[in-house]
């Protein structure tokens, strides 16, 4: 874990975190638990929120349904806090708020509550968890699962997997990141862009590398998250791929793409 820089000091709030992008499988609940468990290993406190209905977060973490009694369904429409609906996980410094199959329905809930959009910010902004970092884990849709977790973001990060329709996913993404916040949230910025299942075999996967860093520049991380078997087999081990294995190639790319988040992190706090 060495190069990671020291967190130290580096956050006096929680940091809010959206893990986002509107297309499906490209590495989105990986990334989030995998540098979640990064940013613990070296001291930082971090807290998952589950958005997504399939729950692969919380199953990834080992999470069994049988102990999702409460989970973010339940923070959405204001019958838990997000205290309440906490489970520690077996990585020291890691907790989630898990998933379950409620939050399929959640849609149609959504639509006749008050603030329907701000649900989530509302419930963190009365939530008193000594955490360093949340990282919202954002179903692959546009909905108002997503659009909550923008809300209560201070930043979004998005993987971007390195394929030949990335650059037209990525486009939609961003006039949705900057609907949000023209109208519901001002602050909200990007983190960065993340590229992965990276295959450097593949001729296609330099030519993604290159238009995206061409379109958006340094907000793309310089660390790129390879394709890689144990990263695929460790969800099914319900852990971490730095827990799973800690030496191979995917884990060893978190563990670079954490340093760069808490560089980032380090940056804006003495902007």
């Amino acid at each position: 874990m060495s190069d990671l820089p020291s967190p130290a000091n580096i956050i006096r709030r929680p940091r809010v975190l959206a893990m986002a992008n509107q297309k499906g499988g490209v590495g989105k609940t990986t990334t989030a638990i995998n540098l979640a468990t990064a940013l613990a290993a070296v001291g930082e406190k971090v807290l998952i929120i589950d958005l997504d209905p399939q729950g692969n977060a919380s199953t990834g973490l080992g999470v069994d349904r049988i102990r999702r009694v409460r989970s973010s369904y339940h923070v959405l429409i204001g019958e838990a806090t997000v205290a309440e609906a906490v489970v520690e996980t077996k990585v020291p410094n890691l907790s989630i708020v898990p998933a379950t199959v409620d939050l399929s329905g959640a849609e149609v809930d959504l639509i006749e509550l008050p603030r329907r959009t701000h649900r989530l910010r509302d419930a963190l902004a009365e939530c008193h968890l000594e955490v360093d970092h949340i990282l919202i884990d954002c179903p692959p849709s546009l909905t108002f699962l997503t659009i909550n977790a923008m809300v209560a973001a201070d930043a979004v990060l998005v993987p971007l997997q390195c394929e030949f329709f990335a650059l037209e996913g990525l486009g939609q993404l961003m006039k949705t990141i900057e609907r949000v916040r023209t109208t519901l949230n001002p602050a909200l910025e990007i983190q960065g862009v993340v590229l992965t299942m990276f295959d450097r075999r593949n001729k296609l996967s330099d030519e993604v590398a290159r238009d995206v860093r061409g379109y958006l520049g340094d907000k793309v991380y310089n660390t790129v998250i390879p394709r890689n078997v144990r990263i695929s087999e460790a969800p099914s081990f319900g852990m971490p791929a730095l827990i799973y294995d800690h030496k191979c190639a995917g884990s060893d790319a978190y563990i670079k793409l954490a340093g760069e988040v808490i560089r980032r992190e380090r940056g804006l706090r003495a902007a």
